[in-house]
């Protein structure tokens, strides 16, 4: 059985499509918890606005150890929501586009002039969990299924991202899958449409109709995922 990664920048589609492929292979799938439901464990009464940027590279590894654990346990296969590439993105993201969706380049140049310590320790701890990330996301994932971005992206008040800050995680997510030489799938479209992609490729064929499958695991996102209380 192979290690599958559904891999991709925010609100393209990666968890419904995980949960899905799931579904139609009964191939199981595994999904790290989000930065939010990391949050209130490790740094109480806190937003993801409000941590400090080492703050959000706790989370990140927090996040990849976790998955790590999951995937171990799967010894015959899985089907993986994201990769660790994921958590180091999100970081290095940042020193890019900042903390706060509504930040720009100059405000961004005005925060690492004010705190060029914190941001050269920042740029200190984030390469060595870029090395940590992308050693094991080269040697342990068989297929890379990339979604490109196609959605809107939705902003909802509370996550610290932006338009701006999904393009330039795509773009780099992009430039890291050539630096390790990964050659994914790039599968966009309808559900059903990327279902009959994959599902093709791995030669695998749908246990049950594709109609009942996207409602099966539209209903399992609904209730274990989209209820996550934001911040």
């Amino acid at each position: 059985m192979k290690r599958i990664v559904i891999s991709g920048t925010y609100c393209t589609g990666k968890t419904t499509l995980s949960l899905a492929l799931s579904v139609a292979t009964g191939i199981p799938s595994t999904h790290a918890p989000t930065m939010r439901e990391i949050l209130p464990e490790l740094f109480p009464g806190k937003s993801l606005k409000q941590c400090t940027y080492p703050e959000l590279l706790r989370l990140g590894m927090e996040r990849f150890q976790e998955r790590l654990e999951a995937e171990s346990k799967l010894k015959n296969g899985f089907i993986s929501d994201g990769c660790p590439i994921q958590e180091w993105l999100y970081g290095s993201t940042r020193l890019i586009t900042g903390a706060y969706p509504e930040e720009n380049k100059l405000t961004m140049l005005w925060k690492k002039i004010k705190n060029y310590r914190q941001y050269r320790d920042f740029e200190l701890l984030l390469s060595g969990f870029e090395v940590m990330a992308k050693t094991y996301t080269k040697n342990n994932y068989d297929i890379f299924i990339h979604l490109p971005v196609e959605f809107p992206f939705v902003e909802d008040g509370h996550r610290p991202t932006s338009e701006r800050f999904r393009e330039e995680s795509e773009r780099m997510l992009i430039n890291t899958y050539r630096s390790l030489h990964i050659k994914p799938i790039y599968v966009g479209g309808t559900l059903e449409n990327r279902l009959n992609i994959i599902l093709n490729h791995l030669n695998i064929p749908s246990k049950i109709p594709l109609a009942k499958v996207m409602k099966v695991s539209l209903k399992v996102k609904e209730d274990q995922f989209d209820r996550i209380t934001l911040e």
